[in-house]
């Protein structure tokens, strides 16, 4: 039989647990449980204690599943039951899944996890027949799930690092990257998607980066949601990387309603409901480019910045909403001035132009060499 971890909270979720079991086993999966109980006997534990013990589990709970050899995990909670769950799971490469009433933000958890999640919308307390039919479709994707799927030949693969506003740039890119030879796995720079670009890089998926999209270090410096990733730029420094300072001149200030009256006062734009962008401010620009350089001089493989003059997002052009030329030659001179271990190049182009895509794969394809 297929053994499958089944993660949660035993001493509070007993009956909700027992019927997956019974659905998972019921496809001939055999089922090995890992209690995620904090083992308070129904008192309600005081902040920190509650932390220190949900940390506790956890590193326990991952211990077994690394140890495990289990084909699959599937994980059922709430909001403790759930956050545990995903933070045992982390590590793992083997299919995994969450159902879970979603009651927090999962980008955080998720940005380089890559759990299925399988919301329930009602909470998870007590059985009842949308459960149940929860259950067995989530019992029927675990069972597919480990099926053996079709090998595919390994070729050279990149890194490519995308948002909305650069999003012409990444289009003029993969064509070129594949008429190469070459498998593009792109990524979105919204202060999550990065950390699974780093993720990649880190655990040898990826044979060289085009980081076109730098708006991760402007979330992390400057303002917008982000998870924390400190080695953002500098975990792939073993990798060949071209390096463009795509959306690194706006931050993200949410929804238009929820603006303050300073930010009201730069210029901006509404990039959609969700996204308005700011931008920077020369104090801003000066700290990030500081921050990227240092970053980028613990290179260890060849690594070339393309300073696209031009522009360097879809409204930082002439007559766009936060066009500013002073800002990307504050940039240029940042990261020409403190370049050691990077070359700098700059183009006057636009970074979506067909000349700079040409430019940023040929660089690649010589350092890739």
């Amino acid at each position: 039989m297929t053994h499958v971890c089944l993660l949660g909270t035993f001493e509070t979720k007993q009956s909700e647990l027992a019927a997956l079991t019974d659905f998972l086993e019921d496809l001939d999966l055999e089922v090995v449980p890992v209690d995620l109980s904090l083992g308070a006997s129904g008192e309600i534990l005081p902040g920190e204690s509650k932390i220190h013990r949900m940390e506790q589990v956890g590193q326990k709970a991952s211990l077994t599943l690394e140890k495990g050899g289990f084909s699959a995990a599937i994980a059922l909670g709430g909001g403790t039951g759930s956050e545990i769950a995903l933070n045992a799971m982390r590590s793992l490469t083997i299919p995994k899944f969450l159902i879970t009433t979603l009651p927090f933000d999962p980008r955080h958890a998720l940005a380089d996890n890559g759990t299925v999640l399988i919301p329930t919308l009602c909470d998870v307390q007590g059985m009842n027949s949308t459960l149940r039919q929860i259950f067995e479709r989530s019992a029927r994707m675990v069972k597919a799930s480990i099926k053996p799927t079709q090998s595919y030949e390994q070729v050279l693969s990149v890194g490519i690092s995308l948002l909305g506003v650069t999003q012409k740039a990444c289009d003029e890119i993969l064509p070129r990257l594949t008429a190469c030879g070459i498998e593009p796995f792109a990524f979105h720079a919204n202060g999550f998607g990065g950390a699974a670009f780093t993720r990649f890089a880190k655990e040898g998926m990826l044979h060289g980066v085009i980081d076109l999209t730098l708006n991760d270090i402007v979330r992390q410096l400057v303002g917008g949601p982000h998870v924390e990733m400190p080695d953002r730029y500098s975990g792939m420094s073993h990798l060949p990387r071209v390096v463009l300072p795509g959306a690194i001149s706006f931050f993200d200030a949410g929804p238009y309603d929820q603006m303050s009256p300073e930010q009201l006062e730069r210029p901006h734009y509404r990039h959609s409901g969700y996204f308005t962008h700011v931008k920077l401010l020369p104090e801003d620009m000066r700290c990030v480019g500081e921050a990227l350089a240092a970053d980028l001089n613990l290179s260890q493989r060849p690594c070339v910045v393309i300073l696209p003059m031009g522009g360097f997002s879809s409204e930082d052009r002439p007559g766009g909403a936060i066009e500013d030329l002073s800002l990307r030659e504050q940039l240029a001179d940042i990261l020409e001035g403190a370049a050691k271990a990077y070359a700098v190049e700059r183009v006057p182009h636009h970074i979506n132009d067909a000349e700079t895509a040409e430019i940023a794969v040929a660089h690649l394809h010589e350092i890739l060499k």
